[in-house]
């Protein structure tokens, strides 16, 4: 098995949607097909079980992926390292992050600077109402993004981590005396509104259009950056849906910290220009160890608030 198909097989089984698959890669959805019933035949056995709505692994597949995953990550982190090594003798890379997401991939920054001591590694912050802007505009080189990224010309690495969704709401809210919530909720909330280009899929990862019902969401106050986010929620007239790890970085004694129990985590990865050739960001993606993605926390915990905040990064 060549290790292109490797890559392919490896991606479909974390995306489970040939046309997500397609898009990562940058190859047709038809590449794809063909690829999996090439392996499928050379192994004897179905890999995935196809339906019109859905694709999932089958007993023979997870087999196939927990073997190939460590050993498909272990020689593609090797090749890049040595070739970024051989590449670049130092440089600057300049890396985009969201306030505590930062601290997130604290882990895979020192493996990264341990592997590469002469390059000078610059910092900024990135907005996340308008994360993809500076990426376009050439002012970083990578982001760390929430997932999903859909856009042509943005190329999406491996994931980092992921973490729980929460509500950051005012304490004098109607629902800040709950446990938690539901997204069946989020239909008698109110959420802030972006003046940006976010794209609308990255927009309802966190904030849907609707419920799992079918009842809208209705948006309120627009914002342009997070402290727009965090002044709209205390003064009541809008709540914020967040990563989990929000609540330790921003402990604000008129804001409390909810976990919606049924939202999927939300899935962080490094993301740069296609037009981007600084081989650095390969280095930087090289670095990630798939044995660090983990969650933050578990949503469900009733003492959420100091659970969510006395969270250690990972490692």
């Amino acid at each position: 098995m060549e290790l292109r198909e490797i890559e392919i097989f490896l991606t479909l089984a974390e995306e489970l949607h040939f046309g997500r698959t397609a898009e990562r890669l940058h190859i047709t959805a038809s590449r794809v097909s063909h690829a999996i019933k090439k392996q499928e035949r050379r192994i004897g056995a179905p890999l995935f079980e196809r339906t019109s709505r859905t694709v999932r692994l089958t007993p023979v597949g997870d087999r196939l992926y927990q073997s190939l995953q460590p050993a498909y990550r272990q020689i593609v982190d090797g090749i890049e390292e040595v070739a970024a090594a051989a590449r670049t003798g130092g440089g600057t890379l300049t890396l985009g992050t969201m306030g505590p997401q930062g601290w997130m991939i604290h882990d895979i920054i020192e493996r990264f600077q341990r592997r590469h001591p002469g390059v000078q590694l610059v910092h900024r912050d990135l907005n996340p109402v308008d994360p993809l802007t500076p990426l376009r505009s050439g002012e970083i080189d990578v982001a760390h993004l929430w997932l999903p990224v859909r856009e042509p010309d943005i190329v999406v690495g491996p994931i980092t981590h992921t973490s729980p969704v929460v509500l950051a709401m005012a304490v004098t809210h109607p629902y800040a005396g709950r446990d938690s919530v539901c997204l069946e909720d989020y239909g008698d909330l109110t959420f802030v509104a972006h003046r940006s280009p976010l794209p609308a899929s990255m927009e309802e990862a966190f904030q849907p259009f609707r419920t799992p019902s079918g009842r809208l969401v209705p948006r309120g106050p627009v914002v342009a950056n997070w402290d727009d986010e965090l002044k709209a929620a205390t003064a009541g007239q809008a709540v914020i849906a967040c990563p989990a790890e929000a609540a330790r970085f921003y402990p604000w004694p008129n804001l409390v910290y909810l976990p919606v129990r049924d939202a999927p985590p939300g899935r962080w990865a490094f993301a740069w220009h296609t037009a981007n050739d600084n081989p650095l960001i390969r280095a930087l993606t090289a670095a990630t160890d798939p044995e660090d993605v983990g969650t933050v926390a578990d949503p469900a915990m009733p003492d959420h608030v100091r659970a969510l905040g006395e969270q250690d990064p990972p490692g």
